[in-house]
């Protein structure tokens, strides 16, 4: 596994912006629930009691699962993604009060537009630099209007290290993904050896990587761009957060009025 993890540490500095582009990606993750995508927003909208047609900003948002529950509530949702297949799987799906555009989010994308923005299942750490990280959370609070709310869902690191499952195959439609995991002191990683039968055999390979970044880690990023704490989480039902025991971390910040 150390030749994995040091091919990584030297290669893997987008792995983010060809792997999420894939159709092994979308089948392999095509079993997330939408149950429970639609009750964590639902948890959310109740809790933050939004006005009528608040604009509203997913950021990441994949194949816009999250964002058509957000727009279901009545509210005009828009939803940016790096991966131009994840944009045109969200467009697919008719929804009124979305619209949906390719984006990097390391770069900015508006100012002062939104009232509430969301980066659900951790859309976030992905990058090689501080300073991507540092670009991402100033791009969202310049987004953000006065008093805006932003709400970012992460993974707890604490929960993760003690849950990991090293290694499982799962075989979707004739393609076999066998999965390792592993972590090291800044990085959870998951390489992914696709096998597919439909190819002859062809084998392709990649491996996700996302930081540990913790609450403290989060609060000091937040502040630095204008943005502080209001109230954490530790599950999609909005329980209190444990630092241990809770499988997410799900912040939400404010920015300050003008």
């Amino acid at each position: 596994m150390q030749t994995i993890a040091n091919f990584v540490k030297e290669k893997n500095q987008s792995w983010f912006k060809e792997w999420f582009d894939t159709n092994f990606y979308q089948q392999l993750y095509s079993n997330r629930s939408e149950k429970e995508a639609s009750d964590f927003v639902d948890n959310l909208i109740n809790y933050l009691k939004p006005g009528n047609s608040s604009t509203m900003l997913d950021l990441g948002c994949g194949t816009g699962r999250h964002a058509r529950r957000l727009a279901a509530h009545g509210h005009c949702v828009t939803g940016l993604d790096l991966s131009p297949s994840g944009i045109r799987t969200a467009k697919k799906i008719h929804t009124p009060g979305t619209q949906f555009y390719q984006h990097d989010m390391r770069l900015p994308f508006c100012a002062s537009r939104y009232q509430y923005i969301f980066s659900f299942f951790t859309s976030f750490g992905y990058f090689t630099t501080s300073e991507e990280n540092d670009s991402v959370i100033s791009n969202v609070s310049m987004a953000l209007k006065s008093k805006g709310t932003f709400v970012m869902d992460y993974l707890n690191v604490g929960y993760a290290e003690e849950h990991m499952v090293q290694s499982e195959s799962k075989e979707i439609d004739g393609v076999v993904y066998h999965i390792s995991r592993w972590h090291d002191h800044t990085h959870f990683y998951k390489h992914i050896e696709v096998n597919d039968i439909h190819m002859h055999g062809v084998v392709h390979e990649y491996t996700e990587q996302v930081e540990k970044i913790r609450l403290n880690d989060f609060d000091i990023l937040f502040r630095r761009h204008g943005l502080h704490l209001r109230n954490i989480y530790g599950d999609y039902k909005l329980n209190d957060y444990n630092t241990y025991s809770s499988p997410r971390l799900i912040m939400i910040a404010g920015k300050a009025g003008e």
